[in-house]
């Protein structure tokens, strides 16, 4: 009798946490509970649609019947759009030879870690993280995480990556960062950027393989307030050759089902995760791919579309960041962490502990996940779902789904339920 059905990858690859919260809270809203879903990163296209002009043009590539093949790193009228739009919003030079479109920006985060790194070999990752663990997973990788704190914003500090820095074929970083919603300060990054930098020069005078930088900037547009955005290659052009950026259409246009993504760095890298994804075929509709391309070209109409976008996400941000102050204030055991970026907020239930109004002792962050969904009729992650300890007491907030005139009644729903605790 066969003992395994399956390759061992397969076999011990766990499912996606989110995707299963998810799939759980749907199933309940689908028997009539009146539940708020606020676990997927992703938008509501009644509050978020996707630009009118970047729909226009879609629908005007399939009347036009673009709907062969796409060359196989993306259209080249699409790379030289990014190339101006990168450097135009983002201060990046980067040639379209340098660019890699796929659908969205998953492909690409899988292909720079087969392209970079070998079996065995070790990538470091801060938790929470989105996905670094399955990535590594999937490419027989070593993981080395650093547990991060919120006093650092939950980044991880050069300090904490120094004793590692020797043995790791690749650093995985993400700002602004998925779950939590912040941003590498300057400082902080300028730290693990100057790492790097020594590293590789030890590692060329010994003809090693680089340290690569993996750094995805998806959500690098929806900052708010005095939050700027930094990268590597803005604070030291010299690691250009050693930095692969994930980047796409996806969170800032809110174009999630549409599908386009592009990577960007050093050619010889781009060119061997353009290999790899051929053979995938993971590649952004051709349609789609000349839509965005005359649509980024559109300077005033992505400039408005911008701007709505980050003022309608900042103020769903604001008012769910106010209203956990307000329940902190009155002395519940919530905590939240001020707006930065992305659509996300990173909020703390300390309920371990407490015992429900039925008797129930909530021994663990799964009890008090259903206590908030069952009670509170909210559905947030748990940043264990990130690679974090089980333990853990924070959870993200996404706002993307989320109706403004509904935000009151869901904190009414909260302390209703928080006041049941003893």
């Amino acid at each position: 009798m066969w003992r395994e059905l399956v390759s061992k990858m397969a076999n011990n690859l766990v499912g996606s946490e989110i995707i299963k919260l998810a799939g759980e809270i749907k199933a309940k809203i689908a028997n009539g509970d009146p539940i708020t879903n606020l676990t997927i990163g992703d938008f509501n296209p009644d509050f978020f649609p996707i630009p009118k002009e970047l729909k226009e043009e879609i629908i005007k590539s399939y009347e036009n019947n673009i709907t062969n093949y796409p060359a196989s790193n993306g259209m080249l009228e699409l790379r030289e759009a990014v190339s101006c739009f990168l450097k135009e919003k983002g201060d990046l030079d980067y040639s379209p030879d340098e660019l890699l479109i796929a659908g969205g920006a998953r492909p690409l985060i899988y292909a720079a870690y087969r392209a970079l790194v070998n079996e065995d070999e070790k990538v470091l990752f801060p938790v929470p993280s989105w996905n670094n663990n399955h990535y590594s997973h999937m490419n027989s990788a070593q993981q080395i995480i650093i547990k991060t704190t919120p006093e650092n914003n939950f980044m991880p500090t050069a300090k904490e990556i120094e004793p590692y820095i020797k043995e790791i074929a690749m650093i995985a970083l993400c700002s602004p960062q998925n779950p939590t919603g912040t941003v590498f300060s300057v400082e902080q990054l300028k730290g693990i950027c100057e790492l790097v930098i020594e590293e590789n020069k030890r590692r060329k005078q010994l003809e090693e393989k680089p340290l690569y930088i993996l750094f995805d900037q998806i959500y690098w547009l929806l900052t708010f307030g005095d939050t700027k955005h930094t990268s590597p290659v803005n604070l030291f052009p010299e690691l250009k050759e050693y930095t692969i950026y994930i980047d796409g259409l996806s969170k800032a246009f809110a174009a999630t089902g549409v599908r386009v993504g592009w990577s960007f760095g050093p050619k010889v890298v781009i060119d061997k995760m353009k290999s790899i994804l051929g053979h995938v075929g993971a590649w952004a509709p051709k349609a789609e791919q000349i839509a965005v391309a005359n649509y980024l070209k559109k300077t005033e109409a992505v400039d408005s579309y911008l701007n709505k976008i980050k003022s309608d996400v900042e103020i769903r941000l604001n008012r769910f960041y106010e209203g956990f102050e307000r329940l902190k204030q009155k002395g519940f055991d919530v905590d939240v962490i001020a707006p930065q970026a992305a659509i996300y907020l990173t909020v703390k239930f300390d309920l371990i502990s407490k015992t429900t109004s039925e008797g129930l002792l909530l021994e663990n962050t799964s009890q008090v996940t259903d206590f908030i969904l069952n009670e509170a009729k909210l559905g947030i992650v748990p940043f264990y779902s990130f690679g974090t300890e089980r333990d853990s007491s924070w959870y993200r907030l996404s706002v993307g789904t989320a109706d403004l005139e509904k935000i009151d009644s869901i904190f009414v729903l909260i302390e209703n339920g928080l006041k049941k605790l003893k």
